[in-house]
């Protein structure tokens, strides 16, 4: 990793443990945990009323997501789901409800002050299929082929190496499994620096991929049946895209 790629990822852990250091300050005062401030296009204002409610208000505010993957993730009962950049865990505990206690939900996070959160919350939850591990996205702490859906909500744009975090993700599916993501993707017609001048790489923006580039990069992991769907604009050009590719049962060229 590069010096620069390491400055990038510190700052990103920065931003993020001063979010659930925010969330969790606020839940020790009077008036419940303290909503991390962000516009409508971003957090838990894309989630349902009936979600939101059903969730550790803890959970809620520590949405900084672009999208609501576990809703088009086609999750089903007894399958084995990993959130790739899991935070305060709202994807996780959503998941879990899902696949039911035959299946299982993973939450993968880099970010110490954000596990601790998300260990609370599943504990408020009482989720017991429910199971957060701590590493980065470009190197997944779990065996090959076990996963039968891998989520994200607005983390694969933050990584400095997309291309590990493709092949990390294209590595545990097993054959068959899928991707159901929410990320920050750029119109083709957008420069790296046109990016850059629309927001800064923490926030999401700069490190973002254009539909090309993102098609063009699961294709070279080995995914086939590959959808970018644009759902709402977060910047001029930039878009919150869902996400959604397959691993083959076989013939992976790729592997």
């Amino acid at each position: 990793m590069t010096e620069q790629s390491t400055d990038l990822r510190e700052t990103v852990r920065r931003r993020y443990a001063a979010a659930a250091l925010q969330v969790t300050a606020g839940g020790s005062a009077c008036c419940g945990p303290a909503a991390i401030e962000i516009d409508d296009t971003f957090g838990s204002a894309l989630y349902t009323g009936t979600e939101r409610d059903d969730l550790p208000a803890e959970a809620v505010a520590a949405s900084l997501g672009c999208g609501n993957p576990t809703a088009v993730a086609d999750l089903g009962e007894g399958d084995h789901v990993l959130d790739l950049g899991s935070g305060g865990g709202i994807d996780v505990l959503l998941a879990a409800r899902r696949v039911g206690p035959t299946g299982k939900a993973y939450g993968l996070d880099m970010t110490e002050e954000m596990l601790a959160l998300a260990l609370a919350n599943q504990k408020r939850a009482g989720a017991t299929n429910v199971e957060f591990l701590k590493g980065t996205i470009e190197a997944i702490p779990l065996p090959a082929n076990t996963i039968d859906v891998v989520i994200s909500n607005c983390v694969i744009n933050l990584s400095t190496d997309k291309t590990a975090v493709f092949a990390e993700t294209f590595r545990v599916l097993a054959p068959g499994g899928r991707i159901g993501i929410s990320d920050v993707v750029a119109d083709d017609a957008l420069t790296p620096a046109q990016r850059a001048e629309r927001g800064d790489h923490v926030g999401c923006i700069a490190g973002a991929l254009s539909f090309t580039e993102y098609r063009a990069a699961l294709e070279a992991a080995g995914f086939t049946d590959i959808e970018l769907t644009p759902t709402h604009a977060v910047a001029d050009g930039m878009h919150s895209a869902i996400v959604k590719a397959t691993k083959p049962h076989t013939g992976n060229s790729a592997a």
